[in-house]
Order: C-alpha cells, then structure tokens, then sequence
C-alpha cells in the first residue's frame, strides 16, 4: 500500500507539469491533445517492443482499453480548452471536480452502495470550488470546460480501475494511447472544420515540449497510475488528483506569474481542496491499519 501511494504521488508531481505545457504549446487542444496521444503510444511502443515485453490482448479487451483511451482524450481535450480559455489556475482547479463525480458516478456503475464518507469529502471539494468561483465570473467559458473534463476523468478512471486488474500497466497505457489517438485522428477533420487552424504541423518548440509532455507527463504518469489503482481505489486516487492544483499552480505562479490573477477567495477554496484530500489520505490510513490489525 505505501508504494502505491508514492507511486500515486509521483504521478501526480508529473501532472502538475501538464498545464504547464498546456500553456507553452501553441497548437489548438485537439490537435495538442492527438500529438501527444499519437507521440506517446508510438514511444511506448517502441519501448516495450525493444525491451520485449510487448503484449497482445483479445479483441474484446482491445475495445474496452480503446474505450478508455478515447474516453482519456476527451477529458484532455475539454481540460486543454478549460487552460486555453481562461487559466492554469482554474483548469487544474475544475479538475478537483473528478472526486465529487466518482463519488456519485462509481457506485452507479459498479452497482455498490454510495459511501457517505465520500460524499461528505467531495461535497468539502465542491464547497471548496463554489467559493472560488462564485467570486469570479470572468472565466465562465473556461470553467464550463473544467467541470465537463472531471467528469470525463471521473468516467475514465472507473473504466480504467477495471483493466488494472487485468493487465500490466505498460499494456493497458499503450492500448490506451493508440486506441484514443485513432479515435481522434477520425474525429479530427470535423473538429478542424469548426475550429479551422492555419497549420497542423507543430513548430519545433511545440515539437520538443509534445515529446516530453508525452514520455514523462504521459507515459510515465499513466503507467505509474495504473498500477497504483491495483491497491488504491477509483475514489481515492481522483480524490488525491485534487492534490494536483497544488502543485500546478505553484508552477503557474512561477513561471506565468498568475498569481496575480488570483484573488483570497481562490486561496481559501484550494485550502478546504487540499483539506479533503488530507481527511481521505487519514480515513485509507485507518482503514487499512485496522485491516492489518485483523
């Protein structure tokens, strides 16, 4: 269990790195979104086929992991327009949403009883975001996005708890990665046609930053992820994402300055995110220091 949750955390430091890079490309999201799906899986590729351990899986699982890749890249796309249209700082925030929609979307799916603890500490995160935003409506188009991107995450993640038990981590993220970017690649001449672009081809700054949002920010992240949800929960890890604004918006504040753009209000919302996060990470504690006792 503790190094699932070191893996966890690690994947979430490199995600912290995500709306960073969102921001420096200056590709479009679905077309940021398809490079970096389309880069990572032929990496992957490359790199489970020279160290052999590529793996085939059946056609029915293919369809499921392809699922979820598609089901990875829509969050992305939404979560890239949330960056673009407003800022890192309320991008990464929305993104805190995803615990609230697992809390209330997982038992649904998996046909389980709603947990009360969950729905309190969500409900502790939604509380958070409503007193950020309620102070400021000049990202509306922004946060719009956000809220339908953690709920696309929280869908993922759902999908994705179930082939963790299934399939080795490397397997599951390259099936991922080829199964969305092909899902993508035939959505992209209608998503061009309403958000025409002067050139698809990426300039060789967005080139560099594609290929390490991919194999540090993709690659690594993902397979780091897959394998913590082995032992961790759908909930817990969604909820220990919200950790992810933290950090994110540490980096946006020193490298894009956005701090000042960010009011008091915005400061307490993220301290009861980060409150939430903290309960959850003491309750798995207890739980599982009791489940040892016995």
């Amino acid at each position: 269990m503790k190094k699932a949750f070191i893996q966890l955390h690690i994947a979430i430091l490199l995600a912290g790195f995500t709306g960073v890079f969102g921001k420096l490309i200056t590709l479009n999201e679905g077309l940021l979104v398809w490079y970096r799906m389309l880069i990572s899986g032929i990496l992957l590729l490359l790199i489970l086929f020279f160290s052999k351990r590529l793996k085939a899986v059946s056609t029915r699982d293919l369809k499921r992991i392809g699922f979820a890749g598609f089901l990875l890249g829509l969050h992305w796309i939404f979560f890239y327009g949330s960056i673009k249209y407003s800022n890192i700082s309320v991008g990464v925030v929305c993104f805190s949403l995803s615990g609230f929609f697992t809390s209330i979307l997982a038992p649904l799916i998996n046909k389980k009883k709603f947990a009360v603890s969950e729905l309190l500490l969500s409900g502790l995160t939604l509380l958070g975001i409503g007193l950020i935003f309620s102070f400021d409506t000049r990202y509306r188009t922004g946060i719009i996005l956000g809220v339908v991107s953690s709920l696309l995450v929280a869908l993922y993640t759902i999908a994705n708890e179930r082939l963790a038990r299934d399939y080795a981590s490397e397997t599951v993220t390259l099936y991922q990665m080829i199964g969305g970017s092909l899902a993508l690649g035939l959505l992209m001449p209608v998503y061009l046609h309403f958000f025409p672009v002067r050139s698809i081809i990426p300039s060789l700054p967005d080139l560099v930053c594609l290929i390490l949002l991919s194999l540090f920010c993709t690659i690594l992240l993902y397979m780091l992820l897959t394998q913590a949800l082995n032992k961790i929960s759908a909930f817990t890890v969604n909820l220990s994402f919200n950790l992810e604004p933290v950090y994110t918006i540490a980096l946006a504040i020193l490298i894009f300055k956005e701090n000042r753009e960010l009011t008091i209000a915005f400061y307490i919302g993220l301290s009861l995110i980060v409150l939430s996060v903290i309960l959850q990470m003491m309750k798995v504690y207890w739980q599982n220091k009791k489940l040892s006792a016995v």
